[in-house]
């Protein structure tokens, strides 16, 4: 009779929340459900190996956005110097125009980050091996940002490549990052032709005329990367992949072509006046404000109205053949009449609740007349009144003893003491309940085996608190 619900219900548990952002963080592994993750990423483990490298930019960004400005500039001023040592005059008047507190400021904080080394023998400052390594990852900064956005995506990525390639450094993140924008290149420029919009045609073609160009120019240096022998199979296997993204950028441009195509032949030439859909929409494009265009020709505003020739006879028939009013006949409201009887239908809960509620107001009764307990010392003792579970259970099919006990923890309980109605009524009743691990057979038809339990009167503490 007993319902056993399940154990495994999953649960929030703040122990396994993610540790938020501090600069206290104890290490780059805390930030893992499992700590033993991050380690076997290849990604994380090199990350990891380059924490003086990734020290070093925290420190060079950190701050203010002007203060940050200032000491990339010096920065990437003293990188740029012919001269390997650089005395304190060299240095003064290099920053000439810098006030000299900002300037020891940002010198300082180069010496604290080991990306400026003093010699206190020469008397002259020297950029380490580190300066070097950050030096050649902060260098595309000092490049003029390229008009074109084709450019942005893959003139570096395919400079970096094809130099390493030449060079023998090339790694796998170089080529997953190139593969990457190759993909998304590909399906920016599918999206364009799947659109059928000839403005947005327009658009994407001189990107992509650029993006093929220089994968073009690029092409010998992905040719020897794909046919060279590697040692990593990483480096084999995303050498395959760029030429495959390669080979499908390529197939585009016939779809491109032929999408070109098609919105010649859809664009309508106005007249005998050479001008066309397309330059009407141009210059509507550029046109500041459309609005100006009406003027005062509309009072009101134009509300299009689109009808099909269904629509049209349907509604013609509607008109014809529906009943119309006779004009001659008065149109005041029709004579008062009684309501015919009816029965009105209302959801009504078991009759099961209302009796177990009778029923323990019987209990009650015969409680008021039962005499005072004599030896209140004896705890073991059930209380005087109560009553085996199965009394207030059994009778009437296997349902109703079911429903019947599906009542019992409302007994007693504080939520449902509030509610109107019988539920409340239920809730309020002076009684509680308790099971054991046992259960005792019956000589009822429906059912065998029920659990032992008891029903004893409240304690009239719990009793007042209630009322």
């Amino acid at each position: 009779m007993t319902e056993a619900f399940p154990s495994d219900t999953p649960r929030l548990d703040a122990s396994h929340a993610a540790p938020v952002e501090s600069p206290d963080s104890p290490s780059f592994d805390s930030y893992f459900r499992d700590p033993e993750f991050a380690p076997l990423q290849a990604l994380a483990w090199a990350l990891t190996r380059r924490a003086e490298l990734l020290e070093a930019l925290r420190g060079l960004f950190h701050g203010p956005a002007a203060m940050v400005q200032l000491r990339l500039w010096c920065f990437m001023e003293l990188a740029c110097q012919p001269q390997a040592r650089l005395s304190r005059e060299d240095i003064h008047q290099l920053f000439h125009a810098v006030w000299p507190d900002a300037l020891e400021t940002v010198l300082k904080r180069l010496r604290d980050l080991n990306l400026l080394s003093w010699d206190a023998s020469a008397l002259d400052y020297q950029l380490t091996a580190l300066a070097q390594q950050v030096h050649s990852l902060l260098t595309p900064l000092t490049a003029p940002p390229p008009t074109d956005d084709a450019e942005d995506d893959l003139a570096p990525l395919l400079a970096q490549v094809a130099g390493a390639q030449q060079l023998g450094l090339v790694n796998a993140n170089q080529l997953r990052h190139l593969h990457a924008s190759l993909a998304r290149l590909h399906d920016e420029f599918a999206e364009a032709i799947a659109s059928g919009s000839e403005a947005r045609l327009r658009a994407a073609q001189p990107r992509f005329d650029r993006a093929l160009q220089l994968v073009d120019r690029a092409g010998q240096a992905l040719t020897a990367l794909i046919r060279a022998e590697h040692e990593d199979p990483r480096l084999e296997r995303e050498a395959r992949a760029i030429g495959q993204e390669q080979a499908r950028l390529l197939a585009m441009a016939s779809q491109f072509t032929r999408a070109l195509q098609q919105a010649d032949r859809q664009r309508v030439t106005l007249g005998s006046t050479g001008l066309t859909t397309s330059d009407v929409r141009s210059w509507l494009q550029a046109h500041p404000a459309l609005y100006e265009l009406l003027g005062d020709a509309l009072s009101v505003p134009v509300r299009p109205v689109f009808v099909s020739q269904h629509d049209l006879i349907d509604v013609t028939e509607g008109e014809f053949e529906r009943d119309r009013p006779d004009p001659e006949r008065s149109v005041g409201l029709p004579p008062p009449s009684e309501a015919a009887a009816g029965q009105l239908d209302t959801l009504s809960l078991p009759g099961e609740l209302s009796a177990l509620i009778d029923l323990l107001g019987n209990w009650s009764q015969h409680l008021a007349e039962l005499p005072p307990q004599t030896d209140p010392t004896d705890e073991a003792a059930p209380p005087p009144g109560s009553r085996p579970l199965h009394e207030a259970i059994l009778g009437g099919r296997f349902a109703q003893a079911a429903y019947r006990l599906q009542l019992m923890p409302l007994l007693g309980d504080a939520q449902a003491q509030t509610l109107k109605g019988t539920t409340g009524d239920l809730a309020r009743a002076p009684w509680q309940w308790q099971l054991t691990p046992r259960h005792v057979s019956t000589t009822d038809e429906a059912v065998a085996l029920i659990s032992e339990g008891l029903i004893s009167p409240r304690p009239v503490e719990d009793t007042a608190s209630d009322a």
